[in-house]
């Protein structure tokens, strides 16, 4: 939306009457009303309800006010300033970028976080060196963004610069027809870009066109009150270590990127997996364990190769030892149904095993861990989280003190030795991965035969 277009709706705004000040409504009404996008880095609804960053931070922030939060989501950036000026949200927590154009209009509060403006391109494609090189090529981005603001200021040094803006797409639509090569270019911040790459593997980062954006909430004007406990709010939960926590469970997964080892999932996935599609299906409903975990566990363990067979003798899809095999009464590791059914019970114990004070999704990660270094091993490193401090519930710190089970400084203090802690950190990373990937390339499938239907 046009910088013109919120002058005139704060012009309207500023006829009313008034009114109490913003934290008073809020605490009268006792409710929290927080407009936000629905997107991969912000919010939408996952297997077990609501997710996403910007939703988990301002969940905790309405539990501290002691008010209920009330969600609004919108499709586009460019649909959440005109519902913060309209009087319908509070605050707007949508990742979205501190900028001049928009501080005219709203407020905001403690940058929480900071993102990379990325200009990127197709591989094979060729990389343009310079803004130049964008003159006369097809560049498409989000209306009313950030990005479409960088454009605008780019084109008064280059006057043959041209764009198009669309309202109805966002950023991670705008990388697919990159990908597709339906057109040049499209600007990402790096959030977003390190999530949709691994499904994108040709997606590359041309130019670097601004570095460390600020990212915050943003308040209408006026509502100093409701922004100073914000900013307290984000700046403890910085402080303690909750923001690292969340920012973990959402992106500590994709930080580590291989693109051929991208491609060849993506090839395994058309080829391997639908041989054994149904097994991973059947042992999830038998276990009450999604089947894409499995099959992402599956992968990461033998590439979905039935006689895979490790140095260390375990076998099959699920790469089962000797001894899990027989505590499982498993007969033959090497069958599918045997391994994939056996690999799914053995990671639904691991699971039980876990004390009740571990929440999802770390439960699972902890799981996952388990099932790669085994239980005791994953005990020992949640009693160094205590002996230094911090919370052995939490995946991250848990993924911080494993790799020390290698150090004889500590593994010479616990009870079960030493163990190469450093592969169950990377072995949750990459299935973090696969599972994203695997639910990405479902849906997507889901979405198409729908269409088909349709048709």
């Amino acid at each position: 939306m046009r910088p013109w277009v919120y002058a005139l709706i704060a012009a309207l705004l500023n006829t009313c009457s008034e009114t109490p000040p913003l934290l008073d409504q809020i605490r009268e009404r006792g409710e929290l009303r927080v407009v936000t996008r629905y997107s991969p880095t912000t919010y939408e609804i996952g297997p077990e309800g609501p997710q996403g960053l910007e939703f988990d931070l301002v969940k905790g922030f309405a539990e501290e006010l002691g008010v209920t939060l009330v969600i609004d989501t919108v499709d586009a950036v460019s649909e959440v300033l005109p519902k913060l000026l309209a009087g319908e949200a509070d605050m707007a927590a949508a990742g979205l970028s501190v900028t001049d154009s928009r501080r005219d209009f709203v407020d905001f509060g403690h940058p929480y976080a900071t993102s990379d403006m990325h200009l990127v391109y197709r591989l094979g494609t060729g990389r343009p060196r310079g803004i130049a090189d964008l003159v006369g090529r097809q560049i498409e981005v989000v209306a009313g963004s950030s990005h479409a603001d960088m454009l605008a200021s780019l084109a008064a040094q280059f006057p043959g610069l041209e764009w198009k803006e669309t309202a109805d797409a966002e950023v991670a639509e705008l990388l697919e027809k990159v990908a597709k090569g339906e057109i040049d270019y499209t600007i990402a911040d790096s959030t977003i870009f390190n999530i949709q790459r691994h499904f994108y593997p040709e997606l590359r980062v041309a130019l670097d066109l601004r570095v460390a954006d600020p990212v915050a909430w943003a308040f209408p004007k006026g509502s100093d009150r409701l922004l100073a406990l914000a900013d307290d709010y984000l700046i403890r939960a910085r402080r303690q270590g909750t923001l690292a926590q969340i920012e973990d469970r959402y992106y500590g997964h994709v930080e580590r990127f291989d693109y051929v080892g991208t491609r060849a999932f993506i090839r395994h996935y058309k080829g391997r997996l639908p041989q054994y599609r149904k097994l991973f299906e059947q042992a999830g409903e038998a276990y009450g364990i999604d089947w894409r975990l499995l099959a992402a566990i599956g992968y990461q363990e033998s590439h979905w190769r039935p006689q895979a067979v490790s140095p260390t003798g375990v076998r099959g899809i699920m790469m089962l030892t000797r001894a899990t095999a027989e505590y499982l009464a498993i007969e033959d590791r090497v069958d599918p149904a045997s391994s994939i059914s056996g690999g799914a019970q053995f990671f639904a114990e691991q699971l039980e095993r876990l004390p009740e004070s571990v929440p999802q999704p770390d439960r699972t990660w902890m799981a996952l861990a388990a099932y790669n270094v085994g239980f005791l091993h994953l005990m020992d490193a949640r009693r160094i989280v205590e002996w230094q401090g911090g919370d052995p519930d939490s995946w991250i710190d848990v993924s911080e003190t494993l790799p020390l089970l290698a150090r004889e400084r500590w593994y010479s203090k616990v009870d079960h030795g030493y163990a190469r802690g450093w592969e169950p950190v990377l072995y949750v990373d990459n299935i973090r991965n696969y599972y994203n990937i695997i639910c990405w390339l479902t849906e997507n499938e889901a979405e198409s035969e729908a269409l088909e239907t349709l048709e």
